[in-house]
C-alpha cells in the first residue's frame, strides 16, 4: 500500500509540473534521475539546480527550489531537479543543455544566472559554460569528485562512480566563460575550503563564510540575508564589504551560536570561551552556554591557582 501511494503521489506531482510548464513554458523529464520546469517570465532567468536537502524541505509541494522567491520577481526560471544524488552526471541533462546552447535559448534573455548550493553549486558550475557571460552563485561547491583529482574528499561516496570526465565535467574550467562567479564556503571547513581553492581566476569573488559549515543556505535563510545576497549577485551590486556586513546578523542566530560553541571548546580556549558565553547570555537564556561557561571558568581558575 505504501508503494502505491509514493507512486500515485510521484504521478500527481508529475502532471502538476506537466500542466505548470504546458501553460507557462515546459515542463521535460531527462531520464529516469532528472526533471527540468521553465517558467517564463522577465529577460532575467534564473537557473536553479537542487541539493536533494531543498527536496525533502520542500516535500509538501516539490516545487523547484527557490521558485516562489524567483517568479515573485519577475524572474524567469529554470529549475533544474534532481531525484538522486547524481550531481546531475547524467547523458541526458549534458544533452539538454547542449540543445538549450544549440538552440539559442540562454541568447533570449538579458542576464541569465545560475545558481546552487553543494551538488547544485556543483552542477550551476559545470553548465554556466553553456551560457557565456553568465553570472554563477555556487553555495559550498564542489570542483569534481573525480577520485584522480580528489582523492582526499571523503563525502558523497554515493558519486563516486559517477563519470566527471566527460562533458561539463570539472567545475573550475567550466566557469572560465562565466561573467562573473560567486562562491560562499566556510575556510574552517576543510574540504569546502579545498574545492573552493580550486577556483581561480579574474571572474571569481570569493566570500568566508566562517563558523557556517557546509549548509550555508540554511543558516542565511535563518538569518534573512539568502535573498539580499541573490538580489545582490543578480543585478551585480553585491561587494565583499556588502556581504560581510549582511552576515553580522548571525551572531544572534541560535544555530550559529551553537557551532560558535563547539568550535571554542574544541579549541580549548577557556578565557575565550568564557567572553563568548558570557556576551550569549547576556542576550537569552541557555542551559548549554552555563554550563559551557561553568566548565571554562572552572578551568581558568585552576590554571590561575596553579
Amino acid at each position: 500500500m505504501k508503494d502505491h501511494a509514493e507512486a500515485q503521489t510521484q504521478t500527481e506531482w508529475q502532471a502538476n509540473l506537466q500542466k505548470i510548464g504546458a501553460a507557462e513554458g515546459f515542463y521535460e523529464a531527462l531520464g529516469k534521475e532528472h526533471t527540468a520546469l521553465y517558467v517564463e517570465r522577465g529577460d532575467t532567468l534564473i537557473v536553479t539546480f537542487e541539493n536533494l536537502d531543498h527536496v525533502y524541505e520542500r516535500a509538501e509541494d516539490r516545487m523547484p527550489w527557490g521558485y516562489d522567491f524567483v517568479t515573485s520577481r519577475g524572474w524567469s526560471m529554470l529549475g533544474m531537479m534532481a531525484h538522486n544524488w547524481s550531481w546531475y552526471r547524467d547523458t541526458d541533462v549534458h544533452d539538454f543543455f547542449d540543445r538549450l546552447r544549440d538552440e539559442g535559448f540562454f541568447d533570449r534573455f538579458q542576464n541569465v544566472i545560475f545558481y546552487g548550493a553543494s551538488m547544485g553549486a556543483y552542477a550551476s558550475a559545470v553548465f554556466s559554460s553553456a551560457a557565456p557571460g553568465a553570472t554563477v552563485i555556487c553555495i559550498s561547491p564542489q570542483a569534481t569528485l573525480d577520485r584522480e583529482v580528489a582523492s582526499w574528499e571523503t563525502r558523497y561516496r554515493k558519486a563516486w562512480r559517477r563519470n566527471f570526465h566527460d562533458r561539463y565535467g570539472y567545475a573550475p574550467d567550466m566557469v572560465a566563460s562565466a561573467q562573473a562567479v560567486h562562491v560562499f564556503y566556510d575556510p574552517r571547513a576543510p574540504l569546502d575550503a579545498m574545492h573552493a581553492a580550486l577556483f581561480h581566476g579574474d571572474n571569481v569573488q570569493k566570500y568566508r563564510c566562517r563558523f557556517m559549515g557546509h549548509r550555508i543556505a540554511s543558516l542565511w535563510l535563518q538569518i534573512g540575508v539568502l535573498k539580499p545576497v541573490i538580489e545582490g549577485c543578480v543585478a551585480g551590486t553585491l561587494t565583499p564589504h556588502e556581504f560581510y556586513t549582511l552576515l553580522r546578523r548571525r551572531r544572534e542566530n541560535p544555530r550559529y551560536q551553537k557551532e560558535m560553541l563547539a568550535t571554542l571548546e574544541k579549541m580549548r580556549r577557556p578565557k575565550m570561551l568564557a567572553r563568548y558565553c558570557r556576551a550569549v547570555l547576556a542576550r537569552r537564556g541557555g542551559p548549554n552556554f552555563r554550563k559551557a561557561l561553568r566548565a571554562a571558568e572552572a578551568r581558568i581558575a585552576k590554571y590561575q591557582n596553579k
